[in-house]
């Protein structure tokens, strides 16, 4: 009995003591849910989900060099102004590199799809324009940050920095680099648009716009009348028909293009835009939306898709001031992401045109430009 007893104590102690040091344990907490970032497809690939609201981003950009060469003003070639001991010209290389960050959101809302864009640049190299005093304007340097894109919009409503409707809703002049040889509108400025969508491959836009927004002088607008730019546009699985007006308020004068895309092929698309404007009122003959010389202008290209990883795109250009120019290019992507664009150039300047838009001074020019970019 003494043997049991003990034996029925020492397990009841035992117990006790456990009781005792379990009471005196630490208790860990169980770990918060972590909120992974979830993927948003709604609105195309590289979007997900900013954690704790349901608006979708998207981040990215590309890194990019340029190599050119060739005759003053024709291009981003080399500027031909003296050099820094005013003893020689400066007509070799011009370089650029550039790092631009994009950002895009999306959100739906009662009043519609809300979507915001913006695009920022950061440039190093040779500065462009003409010769200022000491000659150092060729020389590389950091050419400063610019903020290109930062507009919001819901539903068909847009507001903010964006280029001019007059551009973007009819398109830019080809895939070549420089297709602004003989230009097609004043692109940057600040705008109040809507966006129509009448179904059946019918768009419309409506847009007050500012004019320019990056210092160029006079045109922006200098009352309280916007410039205006209408446009509409029927496109289908051949290509698309598309026509846009302008009203620039500063000089009261008029300008419009009409283009036709057309799909040839399965790997060839081709196009040719049309413009007239008015040009009784300015000095030059330009205003911010009819930049080329005299009242008409041309310009027609394509690209052909050579391969999955090469395209060659062209354009010509050709304005009442008999300025006419060519530029031409093979873009090789490398990898997934990376491609090299190799491009000629050529502009031929009218003798009647004595306000160039390229600040050529030469008749006949002629250079090229490689182009390397990264983008993601």
């Amino acid at each position: 009995m003494n043997i049991k007893s003990l034996l029925l104590g020492s397990a009841a102690a035992l117990v006790a003591v456990s009781g005792a040091r379990a009471a005196d344990a630490v208790v860990v907490a169980e770990p918060e849910p972590a909120e992974y970032v979830r993927i948003c497809d709604v609105y195309g690939a590289g979007y997900f989900y900013i954690p704790g609201t349901e608006t979708c981003l998207r981040i990215g950009g590309y890194v990019r060099y340029d190599i050119a060469a060739g005759d003053a003003g024709s291009f981003d070639g080399a500027n031909h102004v003296p050099d820094r001991m005013g003893n020689g010209t400066n007509s070799t290389w011009k370089k650029n590199a550039r790092f631009t960050l994009k950002t895009w959101t999306g959100q739906e809302t009662e009043l519609g799809t809300l979507k915001t864009y913006t695009e920022t640049r950061i440039s190093y190299g040779n500065s462009g324009g003409d010769y200022t005093a000491g000659g150092t304007n060729w020389q590389a340097r950091d050419k400063g940050l610019t903020l290109n894109f930062a507009w919001i919009q819901l539903g068909g409503l847009r507001v903010g920095k964006d280029e001019s409707a007059f551009d973007t809703f009819i398109g830019y002049a080809g895939n070549v680099i420089n297709d602004t040889l003989i230009p097609y509108g004043g692109l940057g400025t600040n705008v109040v648009q809507y966006y129509f969508e009448a179904g059946n491959g019918f768009t419309a836009v409506a847009s007050l716009e500012e004019g320019a927004t990056d210092g160029s002088g006079d045109t922006s607008i200098d009352s309280y009348v916007p410039n205006v730019v209408g446009g509409v546009k029927y496109k289908q699985t051949w290509g698309a028909i598309t026509g846009v007006g302008a009203y620039d308020s500063n000089y009261e004068e008029w300008a419009g293009k009409v283009r036709l895309d057309v799909n040839a092929a399965q790997n060839l698309t081709l196009f040719i835009m049309g413009g007239y404007g008015t040009d009784k009122n300015t000095v030059t003959g330009r205003n911010f939306f009819k930049q080329w010389g005299g009242n008409w202008a041309i310009w027609a290209g394509g690209t052909y898709k050579i391969n999955e990883k090469t395209s060659f795109n062209a354009q010509i250009s050709f304005d009442q001031h008999k300025n006419f120019a060519v530029a031409a290019n093979i873009a090789y992507e490398i990898v997934p992401g990376v491609k090299v664009t190799s491009e000629i150039d050529y502009l031929n300047v009218g003798s009647k045109d004595t306000y160039n838009w390229t600040g050529a001074t030469k008749k006949a020019n002629i250079g090229g430009i490689v182009r390397f970019q990264r983008s993601f």
